[in-house]
């Protein structure tokens, strides 16, 4: 039984300026978690251990630099957990980094994933569920017209799409 919802290429492509400026928040708490990180690997490269001491004088700096580290973490899985998990979307191995989401979505009786890299003005692509960025595939006529409207028939199942 299908749990997943099949998106056709208009809702794909209708997400795309949402999608573009998640990345951009997101970029933005990267950069600003990876500041406290190396902040961090500063601080024990100079005290070792000793800086998680209160006596030591940068205990302080190392708290504000830990707190502000899972804070930032936590915001993120947030984030990706209500704005894309919670969309039905995915980010594939890498996605995050390469800023690309895939969209389940149903071909000819199966599942496939619509496939958009950041920066695509829309979703061009699409691949077999397990073919990833490598088996993109340009998206023709029909499958503009076809993917994600196989309700008319059963759903397929969905267990092979890996979120």
């Amino acid at each position: 039984m299908a749990r997943h919802k099949a998106f056709t290429v208009a809702e794909a492509d209708a997400l795309v300026p949402h999608l573009e400026m998640l990345l951009e928040q997101l970029d933005e708490y990267r950069r600003r978690l990876l500041h406290h990180c190396e902040q961090l690997q500063i601080l024990e490269v100079l005290w070792g251990a000793l800086v998680e001491t209160t006596g030591n004088p940068d205990h302080q700096e190392y708290l504000r630099h830990t707190r502000m580290r899972a804070q930032l973490s936590r915001e993120i899985e947030d984030l990706v957990h209500r704005e894309v998990r919670g969309r039905g979307l995915r980010f594939p191995q890498g996605g995050l980094s390469h800023g690309l989401i895939d969209f389940p979505t149903t071909f000819g009786g199966r599942w496939v994933y619509l496939c958009w890299q950041r920066g695509e003005p829309q979703v061009r692509y699409w691949h077999e569920i397990d073919a990833g960025y490598p088996g993109r595939q340009e998206l023709t006529a029909e499958h503009i017209i076809c993917m994600g409207k196989d309700e008319e028939f059963e759903m397929p199942d969905d267990s092979a799409l890996d979120f």
